[in-house]
């Protein structure tokens, strides 16, 4: 079966990296593992001879066929992955994520696997410029809205790189595997969450800025109150967004947002 470019499709063939990558999401027995995107099925061989029970969503329907011939133990369930319910179809139990996942739906794609009841962890192959973002420590080019809203919910580890030429067909870029652990403590409430991604991701628009002044733009706050919430977190007015941890911006959507926070 041919990968097909509308779906971003490039699969990955190397069984040394395919062992790899199940390795990596730590299977233990008892544990479901969804796998999102199985296309030829090179990494659900591998996380079946880890695991009994594997559920993958394939979007591709000319893809299931084959898939259900050769994996008949498989729970197979035809769908976007943007738009099934994962935890109905894992239910209860801990549960690990897995996938070779489309570059262009990368980040929905993480804020839906770290949507709670979180799992055990998760491992996706992804665009090395993406896991660089993720994992990337504050003061860096990288280092954004994106990695704040990661961190703050879990540990990031970036584990190895996959050239383009493991794929077929080859990308245009290189990828790079990443694993997740939910935090057992998240730096913030569930219920705050999408709050604080708005808030993180406002911030970085004005990242050229300093704190004083994208905070005023963001929140159309008085200078005076800026400052006090700037005080009340800890933190200076000159500094600028990417120069604060995701402690930091926590701290200050606390005195910004108290009753959502």
């Amino acid at each position: 079966m041919s990968p097909k470019k509308a779906l971003g499709q490039h699969f990955l063939f190397d069984p040394g990296i395919l062992s790899r990558i199940a390795e990596l999401a730590e299977i233990a027995p008892g544990e479901t593992v969804l796998e999102i995107g199985p296309g030829p099925g090179g990494l659900t061989r591998e996380l079946l001879a880890r695991s009994d029970r594997v559920i993958a969503i394939e979007k591709d329907r000319d893809l299931l066929p084959d898939l259900r011939e050769r994996f008949p133990t498989l729970l197979l369930a035809a769908g976007d992955a943007l738009e099934l319910d994962w935890h109905q179809l894992t239910g209860p139990g801990p549960v690990r994520i897995v996938g070779n996942i489309p570059y262009n739906i990368t980040s929905p794609l993480l804020e839906k696997a770290l949507t709670p009841p979180r799992p055990k962890s998760v491992v996706f192959l992804v665009q090395k410029e993406v896991a660089e973002r993720v994992a990337a420590p504050p003061g860096g080019a990288d280092y954004g809205a994106l990695s704040v809203g990661v961190q703050a919910v879990a540990a990031v580890e970036r584990k190895f790189t996959v050239p383009a030429g493991a794929f077929r067909p080859p990308p245009k870029v290189d990828s790079a595997v990443l694993r997740l652990r939910p935090l057992a403590e998240p730096l913030l409430p569930d219920s705050a969450v999408a709050d604080f991604r708005r808030f993180t991701v406002g911030l970085f628009g004005f990242r050229r800025k300093q704190l004083l002044r994208g905070l005023r733009e963001l929140t159309t706050a008085p200078p005076e109150q800026a400052g006090a919430w700037i005080a009340a977190a800890g933190l200076e007015e000159t500094q600028r967004p990417q120069e604060l941890a995701p402690r930091d911006f926590v701290r200050l959507f606390r005195t910004v947002y108290p009753p959502i926070a």
